[in-house]
């Protein structure tokens, strides 16, 4: 059986949640770096791995998967050995489904649309426009955690992990205020302190170089 493969770069938040998955389920990666500053992703081999031309992107014996909340409903489905982070049961596992799709729907794009922002030269600064949206978001998170200590469940699961690695961007261009949003500021230093987030440290770093390299 061939190792199984990640197509990624350095500091990516979808690539850290997939990353931070991997590793607690004991999953050894083999890591293929796209060179994204070069087009690497826009070659014809790669369009023939993934044609949304995009990392994360696994490669599990031929099972290709091109987006990070699929990839690690995938392994959690596949390789973990209870279901913690994903739960099986119907309810429970649509409570984490719900929150996954908060990720990709509305954290992503946010993150996304300030960081081509700056790195087209658009803006120096955020835009009131922008800072708005961020503290909507931001409302709305805190409004879900109130009472609650994470994100779907009573305990870390991958929501949490996806939503994480999104907000470190986030939270980096305008910092929660722990006094606005107590229980959101609390839910991210709680996962940011979670031993499961431990062997993100090195990719967020790499992923705080990186925003700094376009927005300073």
């Amino acid at each position: 059986m061939l190792p199984i493969k990640l197509h990624m770069i350095d500091g990516s938040p979808p690539v850290r949640a997939v990353l931070v998955i991997a590793n607690a389920l004991n999953i050894p990666l083999e890591k293929n770096y796209v060179d994204v500053i070069n087009g690497e992703q826009f070659k014809p081999e790669y369009l023939k791995i993934n044609p949304l031309h995009t990392v994360p992107c696994l490669d599990d014996n031929g099972n290709i998967i091109c987006d990070s909340h699929a990839i690690v409903t995938y392994l959690a489905n596949k390789y973990a050995k209870d279901d913690s982070l994903y739960p099986t049961d119907a309810y429970k596992r649509a409570l984490v489904d719900q929150k996954l799709a908060f990720d990709l729907g509305t954290l992503v794009p946010l993150v996304k649309l300030i960081n081509v922002s700056y790195k087209m030269k658009e803006i120096t600064a955020l835009t009131s426009k922008m800072i708005e949206k961020i503290n909507e978001v931001y409302t709305l998170c805190d409004t879900m955690l109130n009472g609650k200590k994470w994100l779907a469940l009573d305990h870390l699961t991958l929501a949490d992990v996806s939503c994480y690695t999104t907000t470190t961007g986030l939270n980096y261009h305008l910092p929660i205020n722990a006094v606005t949003y107590p229980n959101f500021k609390a839910w991210f230093d709680r996962c940011r302190n979670h031993p499961l987030l431990a062997s993100d440290i090195y990719q967020l770093n790499k992923y705080i170089e990186y925003i700094k390299s376009f927005s300073t």
